[in-house]
């Protein structure tokens, strides 16, 4: 990264370093950005989603995500749930991915709310460790199934020759991870029109060209090609919760308003550090949203800090619900979901879109708490 100077520029070589260099360095207006986020204590947050269907046609099901993810930089504790309907806590009998499920008979008014509490803190990496921790390290059943294909993460084909070329002459899971993480930032982008996160639909972003998208999509590309090349990874689905503590109003959450504030980020198992965070779709959210200018470049002062601190780490302003994918809701007519992170609901019509605000409405609130 180049640094911004903050004095004019003076004599000759200088005025010919500043025709040389980036367009952004000219005009002197960007100031310089922080994002380090290091381990620290742990912030505890109640987290509540209450969820109505508008008009529900015949018999009803809802399905919540409920925070599953317990780590070293999180803690998921219990939850609480009240609804007019029937209303257990189940999971994906997968990954261990909780799922809160209420059925509601005809002629209701369905309702269902959840408050979970959990612990959550920044994460970051020691490139310079010596070894993973024993404590931390994965048996090799749970590594290969972090490998695996599944309906949207294939990693034959078009997906395993895109990481090969992209992992050219790197020879260490690190090199190869660090080879993917830079191809991700510099072909992907974020495309605000895509609905909610996206699909991940990561073959046909390939085959089409089309590598534009949101967290969903920019981080499955990223742990797609990972696990083609033998490098186990896996996204984790979740939410913002509250600001930035470095004033990226990209990276924040509102607390008092979560809906939309889904995000999925991605880790990647390496032998000397155990699981390790990574977030290329944020680097290209920053990209293109955190200033009225689409940035293009990685050493822009308010990009730099981000892509760098995001390959190994990411900030605690953020719960994790679960990492499954090809998630089977427990007595859906539909089929099972690439991911769960949205709430869910089906009527005797079918499958209601998560993302229509007029037929299927909820929030989702959070509070921090200190004492």
């Amino acid at each position: 990264m180049i640094p911004v100077r903050r004095s004019l520029l003076q004599g000759g070589a200088a005025v010919g370093a500043l025709l040389a260099a980036p367009a952004w360095l000219h005009a002197q207006t960007v100031p310089e950005r922080r994002f380090a986020p290091q381990v620290g204590p742990w912030r505890s947050f109640e987290v509540t989603t209450r969820v109505e269907l508008a008009d529900p046609v015949g018999p009803c099901r809802v399905w919540l995500p409920v925070p599953s993810v317990n780590t070293d930089w999180q803690r998921s504790l219990e939850s609480r749930y009240n609804s007019n309907g029937k209303t257990v806590m189940g999971s994906d009998g997968v990954e261990g991915a909780r799922i809160l499920s209420s059925d509601f008979a005809d002629g209701s008014k369905p309702w269902v709310e959840v408050t979970s509490r959990i612990q959550t803190r920044n994460r970051s990496t020691d490139w310079n460790a010596a070894a993973v921790p024993s404590f931390v390290r994965e048996d090799a059943s749970t590594l290969q199934h972090y490998t695996r294909s599944t309906r949207l993460l294939p990693t034959q084909g078009i997906v395993r020759t895109t990481a090969l070329k992209a992992t050219q002459g790197a020879k260490t899971d690190v090199q190869k991870v660090r080879a993917i993480y830079e191809w991700v930032v510099a072909n992907a982008w974020r495309e605000p029109k895509v609905r909610g996160c996206g699909e991940g639909d990561i073959k046909t972003m390939l085959e089409t060209g089309n590598l534009g998208g949101k967290c969903a999509d920019i981080n499955a590309l990223f742990v797609g090609l990972c696990r083609s090349v033998g490098v186990p990874a896996r996204d984790v689905y979740g939410l913002r919760l509250v600001p930035s503590a470095f004033g990226y109003k990209e990276l924040s959450g509102n607390p008092s308003s979560l809906k939309g504030a889904q995000h999925c980020r991605a880790e990647v198992y390496l032998q000397a550090h155990g699981w390790v965070a990574m977030d290329p779709a944020d680097v290209a959210k920053v990209m293109r949203l955190e200033t009225p200018e689409w940035i293009k470049k990685t050493d822009h002062p308010v990009v730099a800090p981000v892509y760098q601190s995001l390959f190994g780490g990411w900030e605690g302003n953020w719960m994790a619900f679960n990492t499954a994918h090809d998630v089977k809701l427990q007595g859906a007519k539909e089929g099972a979901l690439g991911f769960l992170m949205y709430p869910v609901a089906e009527t005797s019509e079918g499958r209601v879109d998560s993302y229509a605000p007029d037929s299927f409405k909820y929030t989702i609130t959070a509070r921090e708490i200190t004492a």
